[in-house]
């Protein structure tokens, strides 16, 4: 059983989520913005957050700003719920950090399907906190990157990018593998999204963003030869 924080000003829709969850064997806590939600944050740290986009006092976009920054919250898993369909939309709810996307109206099997497979990667995620390779150092449990001891500064998604290839090394991994693992399946991100972190990351990175190899009509791998 998790506990599930629902951040939703709609009381009709946070009553169906959280009659759903319940009925799925978690408990749930639901707010209708995102001061009492905060509030509620200082004192028990939920397992997941079901997280609206548009919130009477604070957007849900700020609020994961937020959640990222912190230590203490940043590894909370984050489903976005919004009425907003685009794909700019998903990438920038994506890219902030969110774990997964939910666009309304959708179902409540689809919602428990969502949760359970979220909490089950969570469960599944590799410990190791410190990677090493060739001049390139991540530390998982900072969330910091180095190349030649000098932080690299890189986006939510960019660092999920790289921390990825980085536990497989010298494993070619396909494309769709990668969009399913960062960006998620359902989520329908176009492909090119990929090939443009590919190419911010490497940039960043500077000399250590040759480990990056692209093997053609397949995917990534990183290996240092």
């Amino acid at each position: 059983m998790a506990l599930i924080y629902i951040v939703e000003d709609d009381k009709n829709i946070s009553e169906i989520e959280s009659f759903s969850l319940k009925n799925a064997g978690h408990e749930t806590k639901e707010f209708a913005d995102g001061k009492s939600f905060s509030r509620e944050l200082m004192e028990k740290k939920p397992d997941l957050i079901l997280l609206d986009v548009m919130l009477p006092d604070e957007d849900g976009l700020t609020i994961l700003k937020k959640l990222r920054e912190r230590r203490e919250t940043r590894k909370i898993p984050v489903i976005m719920v919004t009425a907003k369909t685009t794909e700019l939309d998903k990438v920038k709810g994506l890219d902030n950090g969110a774990d997964d996307y939910m666009t309304k109206p959708f179902g409540v099997m689809e919602l428990v399907s969502r949760v359970k497979a979220l909490l089950r990667r969570v469960g599944d995620q590799d410990s190791e906190k410190i990677m090493r390779i060739g001049d390139l150092v991540i530390d998982d449990e900072k969330r910091k990157v180095f190349v030649e001891d000098k932080p690299v500064e890189l986006t939510y998604k960019e660092y999920e990018l790289l921390h990825y290839l980085a536990q497989n090394q010298e494993i070619v991994l396909p494309r769709d593998s990668i969009m399913e693992h960062i960006w998620h399946a359902n989520c329908e991100i176009e492909s090119r999204t990929l090939d443009v972190h590919i190419k911010t990351l490497r940039h960043k990175l500077g000399e250590a963003g040759k480990y990056i190899k692209t093997v053609r009509n397949v995917g990534y791998c990183m290996n240092l030869v």
